[in-house]
């Protein structure tokens, strides 16, 4: 109220930008992926929805929240088979990360979360580490999420930035290692024996 006149200010909060839309393949399986990245005013989102015979018949989707700098913020994740759904809630701060409300203290320090269904979260460290040619991360721990159980777990990893587009990621001290190639966007268009793009819709 202002000198005994009440004023209604409304707040227009615009939607999320769509950046790029498409579907990603499972290459070892019947699996495919609708995935969005869009832009909000200080957060980037990655959102999607996974079908998988992986797990007999299962449905996932999932929204990341992350800041500016593509710090993971917090996350949605769900799965539902013929055993039923489950759902997990994420939210990181300092480096603290918490599962429907209470703490895993494995993965203290953790920056990125990593989503093991999806190509989706390769783009996190990707963008947020912005490594040169020739230079590697070094080993760092990310917040894994395993599918179907949607357990969070620390996971080793790495990143080596091969050429502009390119990438070798490996994880578990090179236990496991996978070449991926990025658009201009840092989506992945393929991850080694895993996933390749099928269909993209970029708007930059």
């Amino acid at each position: 109220m202002l000198n005994g006149v009440s004023i209604a200010i409304t707040v227009m909060n615009s939607s999320p930008q769509v950046i790029c839309s498409g579907l990603w393949r499972w290459v070892q399986g019947t699996g495919l992926e609708r995935f969005e990245f869009l832009r909000a005013a200080d957060e980037w989102i990655f959102c999607g929805t996974i079908l998988t015979l992986a797990d007999k018949i299962a449905e996932a989707k999932y929204e990341i929240f992350c800041d500016r700098s593509f710090r993971t913020k917090r996350a949605n994740v769900s799965v539902r088979n013929t055993t039923g759904e489950r759902t997990l809630q994420i939210a990181a701060e300092s480096g603290r990360w918490y599962e429907n409300g209470r703490e895993n203290k494995t993965i203290i320090g953790a920056i990125d979360i990593d989503l093991g269904w999806s190509p989706s979260t390769n783009t996190l460290p990707i963008k947020r580490l912005k490594l040169e040619i020739g230079q590697t991360s070094g080993e760092f721990i990310a917040a894994w999420v395993h599918f179907p159980e949607l357990t969070l777990q620390p996971l080793p990893q790495e990143y080596v930035r091969l050429t502009d587009r390119q990438y070798r990621y490996s994880s578990r001290s090179g236990a496991f290692v996978a070449n991926l190639s990025v658009d201009d966007d840092d989506l992945v268009l393929d991850y080694e024996g895993f996933w390749e793009r099928v269909r993209s819709n970029q708007q930059s």
